[in-house]
């Protein structure tokens, strides 16, 4: 009897086998935003170290700022927090690949000047003709070179230093864009 059972057991494992070659099928899902798609670039942008006061105590963290682009008018920013430097990276990378907008691009620059606020920091961006090329600064040139816009010059009115804020008002300003 034991026997039999071990035969009908061995049969269904080559039965099984034969049927999908002995893989099985894996599934990978990233919540209920779907899949994160891998055609986009990822730059660091900033990353600090902060601190959480608690009544036992300082807990550390560290932050993390991700620009993601596709180079062809696709640009996210991604900023979150993790307990060590890898975890904070890779948290900051999901978000930027999830929160994306599409730029209004018109021969490799932008449509219109615009102007953009976040915080104390404020950007403006005004179109160039082709061959100019882009001229930015810090977090603009970033934000800017993976969104794909090829001629651009701008400029960071408010004099902040403060490249998260800065990012920000890019962002901001982009989304402003309408063609015209």
């Amino acid at each position: 009897m034991v026997e039999e059972i071990k035969q009908v057991i061995t049969d269904k494992k080559e039965e099984s086998s034969k049927n999908n070659d002995g893989f099985k099928p894996v599934r990978k899902f990233f919540g209920k935003s779907g899949i994160v798609k891998d055609e986009y670039e990822t730059k660091l942008l900033d990353l600090a170290r902060v601190t959480r006061v608690t009544g036992g105590g300082k807990r550390m963290s560290f932050r993390a700022v991700v620009i993601a682009g596709d180079k062809k008018s696709k640009i996210g920013i991604g900023i979150d927090k993790g307990k060590d430097v890898s975890q904070a990276i890779e948290k900051a990378t999901n978000r930027a690949k999830k929160n994306t907008i599409n730029v209004v691009i018109v021969d490799g620059t932008i449509p219109h000047q615009v102007e953009a606020k976040s915080g104390s920091a404020v950007v403006m961006l005004k179109p160039q003709r082709k061959g100019r090329g882009l001229v930015a600064g810090g977090a603009v040139r970033t934000i800017c070179d993976l969104a794909g816009i090829k001629n651009v010059s701008s400029k960071i009115l408010s004099g902040s230093k403060n490249k998260l804020n800065n990012a920000r008002a890019t962002m901001e300003a982009l989304r402003k864009l309408k063609a015209r």
